[in-house]
């Protein structure tokens, strides 16, 4: 048998913060460069917030105006909950943006008898956004209790990192569809894009302006604009003048109609205050039938049981997607993973934030944005203040309709090609967990293996079977128990989740707490079990003198 390695022979040991970050979770660039950062992660953040209404609205009955209005209205949500997520939820740097998983409950809603029967489109787009407001207001419960009430932090003394390996993993390759497949839509300014966002950000990023790394900082926003002004090119050169109809919904710079259809000023923040007095001094209802502006801007919400139910399998999924991207986010910001319970805050604050896409109405709910906990790796900038910043972008340019749409307009080809990488980079982050469990243990390589695999091969099997049948593998006469059973198994994260923890957790454990990695676990599992916690996760104004760790 082979001699055990001498401990000089071993060149990487495990390391609970990742090393070669610029700037950590609370250290901060000049004010000039997390400006750009932040503008950076907010163009970022565009292509989800654009792709999913210009998917959903359309087949609510919605035009090209209810479009840009939803985009708009997701934008400054998108804002309001990245905000508070960074300053009392995990404190981590993350984008709290729209989420796909909320679009089998949403499609079953789209097509409920009810509303198809309805002959006027934009009547129709009404009652479809008003049943989704009420669905999204009752399901965000579930994130709330189990949030607040520390549910989900019991629920987590479950995972160890084997578990979570998966989960993390899965968050970036389980996002395999909205890569190539979407840039290759394009493929003239989708591979371009890939090529030049790799070359700058990786080969050039030595590459100093001033002893400033302007290429690693800010490649995403170089190649973008290039790329941009190279598909503008194309489209006013006439080389998709006749073109299919879906080459040209692609690739074209002016199809989108965001930018004639965005009005020059929205007023979010003025009606934010009247409607919040509005619904202190009266009632829901009451309320939306009187100020409709912002809250409830599509009209009173309606609430159907079965509608919420279903949504409630989305509001799970979200949940643990976003368990997954904050424990990549906490290792790219350069912090120690998130205690059980600043874990659980965080995601009472994000049942905060889907309630307000319901009140709102942004067509879907939110979830933390892979692509942008990416970028902290791409940038090795993973300061706080960074996203806070974008947020505030996010903010200002809902309001200000034109200019926000400018922005919008940027064909989603590009996007998908930086998401093959952001994805990407997310993946092996949580492949990176595997450094604290013991890889030569068959027991852990059952593990990892199995629910990887099933991760990737049971939603594909959703996948494959809705696209042929027209609808989820779980068909039966009971619609909400279809949503809720098609939502779940379409989502990489949750399967996988499913799968290793309950191996984790069945076989063999007692006799394998230092393979399954739980000596280095443990001390991150409660806020005082590291010293570095306080650091990192104590709330801002003194307020964990009112809310103490649990």
């Amino acid at each position: 048998m082979a001699a055990p390695p001498k401990p000089e022979e071993i060149s990487h040991p495990p390391m609970d913060q990742l090393q070669g970050l610029e700037y950590c979770i609370d250290s901060n660039p000049a004010w000039g460069e997390a400006i750009a950062l932040g503008f950076q992660h907010y163009i970022l953040a565009l292509g989800t917030a654009v792709m999913i209404p210009s998917f959903l609205v359309p087949l609510m009955g919605g035009d090209d105006g209810d479009k840009v209005r939803v985009v708009q209205t997701l934008l400054f949500v998108e804002g309001i909950n990245t905000l508070l997520q960074t300053l009392f939820g995990t404190r981590l740097p993350t984008v709290i943006g729209g989420s796909w998983a909320f679009a089998v409950p949403i499609i079953s809603i789209i097509h409920d008898s009810s509303l198809t029967r309805i002959t006027d489109p934009h009547e129709r787009f009404l009652g479809t956004m008003r049943a989704i407001q009420g669905a999204l207001i009752v399901a965000s419960s579930v994130q709330i209790i189990l949030g607040y009430s520390q549910l989900w932090a019991i629920c987590s003394r479950f995972f160890s990192p084997v578990g979570m390996v998966p989960v993390i993993a899965l968050a970036g390759f389980g996002l395999f569809d909205r890569g190539f497949p979407q840039a290759g839509q394009c493929v003239e300014i989708g591979v371009p894009m890939f090529i030049l966002f790799v070359i700058f950000s990786q080969y050039l990023k030595n590459f100093q302006f001033r002893q400033w790394p302007v290429m690693e900082r800010f490649a995403l926003i170089i190649t973008i604009t290039v790329i941009w002004a190279y598909a503008h090119l194309l489209t006013a050169s006439g080389a998709y003048r006749h073109r299919p109809d879906a080459t040209q919904r692609h690739c074209r710079t002016d199809k989108a109609n965001l930018i004639s259809t965005a009005p020059w000023l929205i007023f979010h923040l003025i009606t934010f205050q009247m409607n919040v007095a509005c619904i202190y001094l009266s009632n829901l209802q009451h309320c939306c039938l009187r100020h409709s502006i912002v809250f409830c801007r599509w009209g009173a919400p309606t609430f159907d049981a079965g509608h919420a139910f279903g949504m409630m399998a989305a509001v799970l999924v979200s949940l643990i997607e976003s368990t997954g991207a904050y424990k990549a986010a906490s290792r790219l910001a350069s912090a120690t993973p998130p205690p059980a319970h600043v874990l659980s805050r965080g995601i009472g604050w994000q049942g905060i934030g889907i309630l307000f896409s319901g009140l709102f109405g942004t067509a879907t709910g939110c979830t933390v944005s892979i692509e942008n906990v990416g970028l902290l790796g791409s940038t090795r900038v993973g300061s706080r203040r960074v996203i806070q910043i974008s947020a505030g972008f996010m903010i200002f340019f809902s309001i200000l309709g034109k200019f926000g749409a400018l922005f919008a307009s940027i064909p989603f080809p590009i996007f998908a090609a930086v998401y093959c990488v952001l994805f990407g980079l997310v993946a092996s982050v949580g492949l990176s967990f595997l450094q604290f469990t013991n890889m030569n243990s068959m027991r852990n390589l059952f593990i990892a293996g199995v629910s990887l695999f099933l991760g990737l091969s049971i939603p594909e099997y959703f996948r494959e079977y809705t696209t042929a049948a027209f609808h989820g593998p779980s068909h039966t006469k009971a619609g909400w128990f279809n949503d809720f059973l098609n939502t779940i198994f379409l989502s990489s994260p949750t399967v996988a989740m499913m799968v290793a923890v309950f191996l984790d957790n069945t076989l063999d454990y007692k006799d394998s707490a230092k393979d399954r990695g739980m000596p280095w676990w443990v001390k991150f599992r409660t806020f005082k079990g590291d010293s570095r916690n306080e650091e990192f996760y104590t709330l801002p104004f003194n307020l964990n003198r009112f809310f103490p760790p649990s």
